[in-house]
């Protein structure tokens, strides 16, 4: 066929060790391009015209501007929660997804563990009331969270369906199935398998409609179903790339909209309007390799998250690129993107086993930290969310491959504190 797709680098196991351990557990969630023709090299579009795409100004004719002003550190960041394993050697805990329920006092956790937990957001921040201290609380996963599900297969995505009173959270897995949880009686509700087998990689429900769900799979389609039907049945579906790559993400319009947008291996990301799925209504050019994450910021603006290691910010009239953030490393694997609507900062992980926070307003990072939990050489930081609350105090949530969760809190500094220059290196 030679379509893009996505797949897990395997790597040898040797179990006399932790850190090669983790590294075998990190390649899960590490993927490459391959063709099914041999090998044959895939052929979305051509050389020159990449070149001609990669020197094309963004920012409309005039193109970005030369002399934008250079980041200021407004936020200081601090490390409050880990939350770890008690078992030694525990390889199979890698963090893949992490979201927060609609009330933003919930939150839920999966990845290749084939386990589903959920922690009271309180529970994370023993001492609330003490943010301003630099200590850090270090937690069990087994005593923090509040009870987990196991299920059947790795999770690479999960959602909370809106209007069910933080009841119902959907999945998408490694097996190609969709599975609806009511988290009151810790049991599936909903489940549909209709991709073939092929993994899904990201679910989500509308907000316009949202008795509508879509889920974006390596069969290279996003299919819509409503639970309400019989099995799940697929209500409408898009192929947006001709030669089937992989949708590694589908995002509804957080505003209710009918506006929702996915990213694919083959290089690109596309809006559809769940009205009228037969093509979309733009095409995002400008990423060089597989686009993992596409996130909506504003009612007029995407960002989108690359495996060419940028995050790009877009404007929804035009599908024109108005900044391009660099300084994460992310060649390879699934780093999480996350958006705070609030305050207007986007949040990503890392291969260098870092998470990046940056400033929608700037090009470079506003702050910058080691997750060091395990080394450089065999880490990488897999998921972030950032809690959807406040103006002047935000947190962000990174898990990593060794199934550590971080709890970061920060606060927007003084206009009067001087000291926006200095470095974002924590």
């Amino acid at each position: 066929m030679g379509a893009s797709s996505l797949s897990w680098s395997p790597s040898p196991i040797n179990s006399t060790t932790t850190t090669t351990a983790t590294a075998a557990v990190s390649s899960e969630w590490t993927m490459r391009n391959f063709s099914t023709d041999f090998d044959r090299p895939i052929q979305f579009q051509s050389h020159e015209e990449e070149q001609k795409q990669d020197v094309q100004p963004e920012g409309g004719g005039g193109g970005e501007e030369e002399g934008e002003e250079k980041a200021r550190y407004e936020w200081d960041f601090n490390l409050v929660t880990v939350v770890s394993s008690s078992t030694v050697g525990a390889i199979s805990d890698t963090l893949g997804v992490i979201e927060f329920d609609p009330s933003d006092y919930l939150l839920a956790t999966g990845g290749i563990a084939r386990k589903i937990r959920v922690y009271s957001f309180g529970s994370l921040l023993p001492h609330e009331s003490s943010h301003d201290t630099q200590d850090t609380t270090y937690l069990d996963h087994t005593r923090a969270c509040d009870y987990y599900i196991c299920t059947p297969a790795k999770l690479s995505s999960l959602r909370w369906k809106p209007n069910t009173g933080s009841r119902v959270l959907g999945s998408g897995d490694y097996d190609g199935v969709v599975t609806e949880y009511d988290l009151e009686r810790r049991v599936p509700i909903f489940e549909r398998d209709e991709h073939g087998g092929r993994r899904v990689w990201s679910v989500d429900y509308s907000h316009w409609v949202p008795v509508l769900g879509a889920s974006g799979s390596d069969d290279g389609s996003v299919q819509m179903w409503d639970t309400r039907c019989g099995g799940g049945m697929c209500v409408s579906a898009a192929q947006p790339s001709a030669s089937r790559s992989s949708v590694c993400c589908v995002e509804f319009d957080p505003n209710g909209g009918s506006l929702f947008a996915v990213g694919c291996a083959d290089r690109r990301a596309y809006a559809y309007d769940v009205r009228k799925m037969s093509a979309p209504v733009l095409v995002f050019h400008g990423h060089r390799r597989t686009v993992t994450y596409v996130r909506f910021l504003e009612e007029s603006m995407i960002v989108t998250a690359g495996t060419d290691g940028c995050l790009k910010l877009w404007d929804m009239g035009d599908a024109r690129a108005i900044r391009t953030y660099e300084g994460h490393l992310n060649s390879r694997s699934f780093v999480g993107l996350s958006v705070w609507r609030n305050g207007g900062l986007l949040g990503c992980g890392s291969e260098s086993n870092e998470v990046f926070v940056y400033d929608k307003r700037w090009r470079d990072p506003i702050w910058v930290r080691g997750f060091g939990s395990i080394s450089h050489d065999n880490g990488f930081v897999s998921s972030v969310c950032w809690r959807q609350v406040g103006e002047n105090e935000a947190t962000l949530l990174a898990g990593g491959p060794d199934g550590v969760l971080q709890v970061f809190v920060g606060k927007r500094k003084s206009p009067s504190f001087g000291g926006f220059a200095h470095s974002p290196t924590i």
